[in-house]
């Protein structure tokens, strides 16, 4: 096992830690996230999905897992757990886009998005949860034909975030669809993206990732939700 492998309290599986999620014990005996991987001191990783876990907790399952992990059973876990790991997730992925966009490899606006599609510069193509149907397909289709990809299942990708975070995020005023022109820039943020979107799974609001491995239940095993929307690295 390298140091870049960690085991999953609860499935026992072993994973390259970039796909799972570490969990730390505060002072006070608080279970909280740490998505960086940051805090010191011992910490647990976990594969499952948001559903998983609180499943998990339910049943007593992760209060098990976590008291072997910490070696105390002094442990309190909060009853927002997964909303607070997939809030940090969240901010990680647009974070990283924003880091993206400042480095200036994300173009946002329908036009100057299509240009860069129809001559081959795009990369990565994302969608508000608001924007129309129409203006999406109009340029996933740009995307697919600049990179002679026709009748390919290429795509962008549908954030479950509205436009104003989306914003928010980029720096910008109304982000609707934003696309990254670097291979490796749209590599590092569909990396974020799929630990975001693969643990917060199928959600019962209309507004959802349009993917067809949405639904994994595990990080490490999981087809990337970005499969069929980044180009590959050349």
């Amino acid at each position: 096992m390298t140091d870049a492998v960690r085991t999953c309290i609860l499935s026992r599986e072993e994973s390259p830690r970039e796909g799972l999620i570490r969990l730390v014990l505060s002072p006070e005996g608080e279970v909280l996230p740490d998505i960086r991987a940051k805090a010191p001191g011992r910490g647990a990783w976990i594969s499952v999905d948001k559903a998983g876990l609180a499943a998990s907790r339910d049943k007593g399952r992760l209060k098990g897992a976590l008291s072997r992990s910490f070696r105390t059973g002094e442990i309190r876990i909060p009853d927002d757990l997964e909303d607070r790991i997939a809030a940090q997730l969240q901010r990680a992925a647009l974070d990283r886009l924003g880091l993206e966009a400042k480095a200036g490899y994300v173009v946002i606006g329908a036009e100057r998005i299509e240009k860069a599609a129809r001559s081959g510069r795009l990369h990565l193509l994302l969608h508000a949860s608001d924007a129309r149907d129409d203006g999406s397909r109009k340029l996933a289709q740009a995307w697919r034909v600049g990179s002679d990809r026709e009748g390919s299942a290429l795509k962008g990708l549908t954030l479950p975030v509205s436009r104003t975070i989306l914003s928010l995020a980029l720096g910008r005023e109304n982000v609707v669809h934003a696309g990254l022109i670097d291979a490796r820039a749209a590599q590092r943020t569909s990396e974020a993206l799929d630990r975001w979107l693969h643990f917060i799974g199928p959600e019962p609001d209309p507004v959802s990732c349009d993917s067809e491995s949405q639904g994994a239940s595990a990080l490490p095993s999981a087809v990337p939700l970005t499969t069929n929307i980044i180009e590959e690295l050349e």
